[in-house]
């Protein structure tokens, strides 16, 4: 996965709309789109598009600051400004966290195949064509696994309520700032076609930024359909999205006591 799907903001997402900034900013047209990403490359394509530069100089403030490498509280003091400067404004946010919107059962298609309900983790994606010789020098590589720092979970409900989990640790937004961005929506299956749509309605943004707790509503954002043909056989889930890529990405079941 990884550096590997990394066009799917445009790609798999159709144009999940041109992150917009407030001055080269991070904020919440970037959260959008990584919304709807499955890989790390694609959330990386989102950053790049209004906040890629203010990342980079957050992380030169970090890295010249002289704090610990594991202090995170003496680099949010040093660089406190530069973090503000990095992300859009966030006043204490009016929204609450919705930790579980499938919870009420008010989100969903109806039903969905037995064997796809449940908790799902991405353990790999396949490489595009033209990302190929960014990622790899062997043209035979096909797969890339995902880095240590991203993290995608898809969980689904049986009542068709999905629900995609991206959580950005510090490697990505720099020291001390974490975020979990998600969005959900109905998952609608086609079993005769074997074709799975996700129709996303909301999301969050939740985490720690800048030492300050935030909950970004993504409610307002142009999200997309994409439309991907499924294969499930045992623990592994196979999308490929229905575009000219043909990229895929696979997912692996994950067991009861670690689905959160």
């Amino acid at each position: 996965m990884s550096t590997s799907a990394g066009a799917q903001a445009p790609a798999v997402t159709q144009g999940a709309g041109t992150p917009r900034s407030v001055a080269g900013r991070c904020g919440s047209a970037n959260w959008v789109c990584v919304a709807q990403c499955i890989d790390v490359s694609c959330v990386e394509r989102c950053l790049a598009q209004g906040c890629e530069q203010a990342l980079s100089t957050l992380a030169r403030c970090a890295e010249t600051s002289g704090c610990g490498a594991e202090d995170s509280a003496c680099v949010a003091r040093a660089c406190d400004t530069q973090c503000e400067r990095s992300f859009e404004p966030a006043p204490p946010s009016p929204e609450k966290e919705n930790p579980d919107p499938c919870e009420d059962g008010s989100v969903g298609s109806g039903r969905v195949p037995k064997k796809m309900v449940g908790q799902w983790s991405l353990e790999a994606a396949s490489v595009r064509p033209e990302e190929k010789s960014k990622v790899v020098a062997d043209e035979d590589v096909k797969d890339v696994k995902p880095r240590a720092d991203f993290e995608r979970a898809l969980v689904v409900t049986p009542k068709g309520c999905f629900l995609l989990r991206t959580r950005l640790e510090s490697a990505t937004l720099g020291k001390g700032n974490a975020l979990e961005v998600r969005s959900w929506g109905s998952l609608v299956v086609d079993e005769k076609k074997d074709t799975v749509e996700l129709r996303t309605t909301s999301g969050q943004a939740v985490g720690t930024v800048c030492g300050k707790p935030r909950v970004i509503g993504l409610s307002k954002g142009r999200f997309q359909r994409p439309l991907y043909q499924y294969e499930l056989e045992g623990d592994t889930l196979g999308l490929t999205a229905r575009t000219k890529s043909k990229q895929t990405f696979q997912f692996r079941r994950q067991p009861l006591e670690k689905a959160e």
